[in-house]
């Protein structure tokens, strides 16, 4: 019997309690589909967590693949559509990460992880050929954007399952910020983004899920004004009869689940859309490709995890980096 697993990540985020404690509000909603958490501090604040659920549930309707009336889903119907400017933004910021990371993330892999099962429900292991023909219909250098027009090739689809996330988080702080609140985090699933430190003006405490064992944590890091984005092949998988695991990320390559090495990769920096981009694309690197990666392109911090559970963080990050696990941990010097 097959056995298909979605996990949610762990997340620890200490607040201020007290009595002296600022106004807060919270609110909650299912949205991309994960759990959304919203919390705000300050005057303000049952505002601001609600313009950030609009934004979020705006955002939803124009990238939903499932939904037939947004901008996603009737593109990959007619090939070419007139976008909104958050699709089109999106997808071309999308592109560029795809071609910095020479295809490890790759916005077409949509057909594919459909052949897989992993967007229906129904998993299973796609034949040789047909994943040969699926991945004949991907490639994001095919892709064009001429303003807020959108062309894809015949038998594309896109899916920005890798990147809307990371681009909602940081809209819906930009929506809270214009409401006047300078301390809040969303909470995407497990993904977490920062605007501002705590009330008291420390720096908030996020959880890194352990990949080997997701219901604890394997550390936690200071942060503030970042997001903190999580992937691995723990999140979502299947089993088949014979009892061989596949996970969800898939290289774009050669269509089948990574085999990079990594357990899980984690991306710390100020843009959203960025550090969920690069938590996929790293991930289908591997260690080495990542550093290497990031040795060149800078601007965020990084945890790998490897299968045989090592831990490797990058200098910016290790000052304040809690290793929870037991694991050994190693930094990845400048």
């Amino acid at each position: 019997m097959k056995k298909t697993v979605y996990a949610v990540l762990a997340v620890f985020i200490m607040a201020a309690a007290g009595s002296c404690a600022p106004p807060e509000a919270s609110r909650e909603i299912f949205a991309m589909d994960t759990l959304v958490s919203v919390k705000a501090y300050g005057n303000g604040s049952a505002e601001a967590v609600n313009a950030a659920a609009d934004r979020m549930t705006e955002l939803e309707r124009l990238f939903s693949v499932t939904d037939a009336d947004s901008d996603i889903a009737k593109l990959n119907v007619t090939g070419t559509a007139e976008v909104s400017a958050d699709t089109a933004h999106v997808i071309s910021e999308a592109l560029k990460w795809c071609s910095e990371t020479d295809g490890a993330l790759d916005i077409t892999i949509y057909p594919v992880l459909r052949e897989w099962g992993f967007t229906t429900g129904e998993t299973h292991v796609p034949t040789d050929a047909e994943i040969t023909d699926t991945l004949a219909r991907t490639g994001y250098e095919n892709i064009t954007v001429s303003g807020s027009t959108v062309t894809l090739p015949e038998g594309y689809m896109l899916d920005l399952g890798s990147c809307a996330k990371g681009h909602a988080g940081s809209e819906m702080l930009k929506a809270m910020s214009e409401c006047g609140v300078t301390s809040a985090l969303v909470n995407l699933g497990g993904n977490v983004q920062t605007l501002g430190t705590k009330p008291d003006g420390t720096d908030w405490t996020v959880g890194v899920v352990d990949p080997f064992a997701p219901d604890i944590l394997l550390g936690t890091i200071e942060v503030h004004d970042k997001a903190v984005v999580t992937s691995g092949g723990y999140q979502r998988f299947f089993t088949d009869d014979d009892g061989n695991v596949y996970i969800h990320i898939l290289d774009p390559k050669t269509g089948r689940p990574a085999k990079s090495g990594l357990a899980s990769v984690t991306v710390i920096g100020s843009d959203g859309l960025m550090c969920d981009a690069l938590s996929t694309a790293l991930f289908v690197m591997g260690k080495d490709r990542a550093v290497s990666f990031r040795e060149s392109h800078r601007g965020f911090g990084m945890i790998l995890v490897t299968d045989d559970r090592r831990i490797y963080i990058t200098e910016d990050i290790a000052e304040t980096f809690r290793n929870r696990s037991g694991l050994p941990a190693e930094i990845i010097y400048e």
